[in-house]
């Protein structure tokens, strides 16, 4: 064990330079796949370009009444927080386009979020109040 104390992120910080990327927004229905022999192409192609995928945003929608339909859903968005993690994006914005039970939506989303922080993404989320 270390006696030294770590600065943590300002550490990480003053080594910083600026880099020569454009950091993108990414629509998940844009993807042809969450495959990862795609996303590494596709990677691959955005770093090619000068670009670097800093969201992936998806629509979720939770417009089911029973079980099976929440879990669908939350293992469609699972698939999209592995996605974003492996483009290397620190952020998953999940826009809550329907939600029929918010009861039962919404402890599929707090596990979602939990998935997220563990892959090193940042998951937010944007409710559509016309819903």
């Amino acid at each position: 064990m270390s006696t030294t104390q770590s600065d943590g992120i300002e550490a990480t910080l003053r080594g910083c330079r600026p880099a020569e990327i454009d950091p993108i927004v990414v629509e998940a229905a844009d993807l042809e796949s969450t495959a990862p022999e795609h996303l590494r192409d596709l990677k691959a192609e955005l770093s090619a370009r000068g670009y670097q995928p800093a969201t992936l945003s998806v629509s979720a929608r939770f417009d089911g009444n029973d079980t099976l339909a929440t879990q669908r859903e939350a293992d469609r968005l699972r698939e999209f927080v592995r996605a974003a993690s492996f483009l290397g994006a620190g952020r998953i914005e999940v826009r809550l386009d329907e939600v029929a039970d918010r009861d039962a939506a919404e402890p599929a989303l707090s596990a979602l979020s939990e998935r997220a922080r563990r892959e090193g993404v940042e998951l937010v989320r944007v409710d559509d109040s016309a819903a």
